[in-house]
């Protein structure tokens, strides 16, 4: 397809067959077989194997993934945390890597748990401070983890001169666009090397399929290496998954435009809301990363994070008295979520003890904006 087309034309039509039959159907079907027959008696190179390996299914969606992110080719994981754990295994043993101080909580655990058996060093460090980023390189740093805006406090990171400290120091620069999308964003065209994105959240956008996938600038040794993670440790989604997935990214830049919407007017209220102490949303011009996100960024997504005038035991009782906000982890659908992060992490996250983390759905700002107003009282 050509890369002129708008996204929403790549979204609905990216993961289409190629050189379908003139009669086929317009919608591709989804095939479940785990086999392929060997028509020459043994596998012939370029042909279906075995369904870890490829899978028609699986080949369309990384297709729509890769022109989404304006990629040459994706990897598609069977969750978001498997995609970024194949991504930070594939810098290979040995490497340093810089992490944002604020991080999703799932790639802080992976550093947790795995880096030291991995024989990785990965050190966390607020990725806002440019001087402190170039402080921090090594002779053996060969990633550089971006998460922009961050989660769940919102920071931005620079774009362009991340990309220009990691081109210098020969790294690899990792983004995560689970939360901005390639609707709101396309890191590939602003510096990155390599895009993560758990496909569960705005992707996927109803809650109802786990999914994650990688996407990259260059088909290169790395990329080699990230596919000989995703096939021999066999974290790849099924096909119903990638066929799923595939159908819900067709509608994707329509629920993505109202999900900004949304945001940008719950966030607006609840700057004015006397029971709020502090909103983290990149859209409001108070924000320290603005100026940054609006140069980088198309819009500002759909996520708002904001400490209330309490503690702990007064934020988890807001986040269990709304009628149709539920209380759940999670992000991205088309129904509105928020939950007390802190808890759901545990004790040793850094996460304020009064932050809110907020996923605005679909639903009528005005409905949201009530809902809210009574759980806040």
């Amino acid at each position: 397809m050509s890369k002129s087309i708008h996204i929403e034309t790549v979204a609905i039509h990216g993961s289409m067959k190629k050189n379908a039959p003139a009669n086929d159907t317009v919608v591709p079907g989804i095939e479940m077989s785990t086999i392929y027959e060997h028509r020459n008696g043994a596998h012939t190179e370029g042909d279906y194997n075995y369904t870890r390996l490829s899978n028609p299914n699986r080949d369309q969606l990384e297709t729509v993934l890769a022109q989404l992110e304006g990629g040459v080719a994706a990897a598609a994981f069977s969750s978001g945390v498997a995609a970024i754990s194949a991504a930070i295994q594939s810098a290979g043993a040995g490497a340093h890597i810089l992490v944002p101080s604020d991080v999703y909580y799932g790639t802080m655990r992976i550093v947790w748990e795995f880096a030291e058996a991995w024989n990785m060093d990965i050190e966390f460090i607020d990725m806002t401070d440019m001087e402190l980023v170039k402080a921090s390189i090594k002779q053996n740093t060969t990633m550089i983890w971006v998460e922009t805006p961050s989660n769940p406090r919102m920071l931005i990171t620079d774009m362009v001169k991340m990309g220009e400290i990691a081109q210098k120091a020969g790294a690899t620069m990792v983004v995560d666009n689970t939360w901005p999308t390639p609707f709101n964003m396309l890191p590939l065209s602003l510096g990155a090397d390599i895009v993560i994105h758990s496909t569960t959240k705005y992707l996927g956008g109803h809650s109802d399929v786990l999914g994650g996938a990688i996407v990259v600038k260059e088909e290169n040794e790395q990329y080699d290496r990230i596919k000989s993670i995703q096939v021999s440790q066999g974290a790849v989604p099924s096909p119903f998954d990638c066929w799923l997935l595939s159908r819900s990214i067709r509608s994707f830049p329509y629920r993505m435009r109202a999900h900004n919407e949304n945001a940008a007017k719950i966030a607006e209220f609840l700057v004015d809301h006397p029971k709020v102490e502090t909103v983290y949303f990149p859209g409001l011009e108070d924000h320290p990363g603005h100026e940054i996100a609006k140069e980088q960024m198309s819009g500002f997504g759909g996520m708002i994070s904001f400490l209330i005038d309490g503690g702990y035991e007064q934020a988890k009782k807001i986040t269990g008295a709304s009628e149709i906000i539920k209380a759940a982890t999670s992000l991205g659908g088309i129904e509105s979520i928020w939950e007390h992060r802190k808890s759901s992490e545990g004790s040793n996250s850094p996460t304020p003890d009064n932050l809110i983390r907020l996923s605005v759905g679909l639903e009528h700002p005005g409905d949201l904006i009530a809902d809210i107003d009574r759980a806040l009282g």
